[in-house]
């Protein structure tokens, strides 16, 4: 049952507002297993991710191995763990690299005026016709497969969008009663800027951020699917799912596992982007 409050908004009960609801906590749970892994591997399995058994190559999923071995008989859920660091690593640092340059840019085009809009948008349509495949291809050839080079790659081109998110915002905020006043109290630009415009246009973007990590893993794996990321014997997911797609016919497991823990973990960064996004609109009404 729901209440109405005196300026006519709805109210659920107090009841149903402390429960997140069951996908945020799955969603945490997942990225909190995620993350211990990426940290503390030790923790979660006793296993070696470079020790090969060649008796014991192409096992399906057992008691023994609980993912299953690859082509070198290696544990394949030791391996997923470990590399759940360099996967998040590459998620984390590809989001983190757009999102400074879709900062950059968006204020620039917000607060730069007419001219710089316009350049800053001009530049935005050329990196949006450019694609993230072909930046990957010409700096895997200038700098060699590695994780720098799929971070800069998938950074580079996801900033665009986000600059276009981040513009927008400023513009609104820009308008807000709170800057008009600030600016008729005689505060100068770069204050107004610094204690109004800059906070609120920014703080949207946790949601994004999280949102973002899932994305960049997708992306980052699918170019090291593709033979443009982390070289062998490294574990990065993608890495695992390059090195088993000549077995998939009769080794399932080596292509299922790496891809699930993908979906798995972008799922997860997506339902609690989701949440927090839901949680900033619903304290700004």
């Amino acid at each position: 049952m729901t209440t109405t409050t005196r300026t006519g908004r709805t109210r659920l009960p107090r009841g149903r507002a402390r429960h997140p609801g069951v996908v945020p906590v799955v969603s945490v749970a997942v990225l909190t297993f995620v993350a211990v892994a990426a940290l503390q591997p030790a923790l979660l399995t006793s296993g070696d991710p470079t020790a090969i058994q060649l008796a014991r190559a192409l096992q399906p999923p057992s008691f023994a191995h609980l993912l299953g071995t690859d082509q070198s008989g290696r544990d394949l859920y030791t391996r997923i763990v470990y590399g759940a660091r360099e996967s998040l690593t590459i998620g984390l640092g590809a989001t983190a690299l757009a999102m400074g340059i879709a900062v950059l840019l968006g204020f620039l085009a917000g607060l730069g005026g007419r001219v710089v809009d316009r350049l800053v948008g001009a530049a935005l349509e050329v990196t949006f016709a450019f694609p993230v495949m072909l930046l990957a291809l010409l700096l895997v050839a200038v700098r060699g497969p590695s994780s720098t080079t799929l971070i800069i790659a998938v950074g580079v081109g996801s900033a665009p969008g986000y600059a276009r998110m981040v513009r927008g915002q400023v513009l609104a905020v820009r308008q807000e009663a709170y800057v008009e006043a600030a600016c008729a109290l005689g505060h100068g630009r770069a204050r107004v800027v610094a204690q109004h415009v800059f906070p609120n246009a920014v703080r949207p973007l946790l949601a994004l951020f999280t949102l973002g990590i899932g994305q960049s893993i997708v992306w980052a794996s699918g170019l090291a699917f593709l033979g443009m990321g982390v070289a062998p014997p490294a574990a990065e997911w993608g890495a695992l799912l390059e090195a088993g797609r000549m077995y998939i016919t009769h080794a399932w497991w080596l292509e299922v596992m790496p891809g699930l823990a993908i979906v798995l973990v972008a799922v997860a960064a997506t339902s609690l982007g989701r949440t927090l996004q839901k949680s900033l609109e619903g304290a700004d009404r």
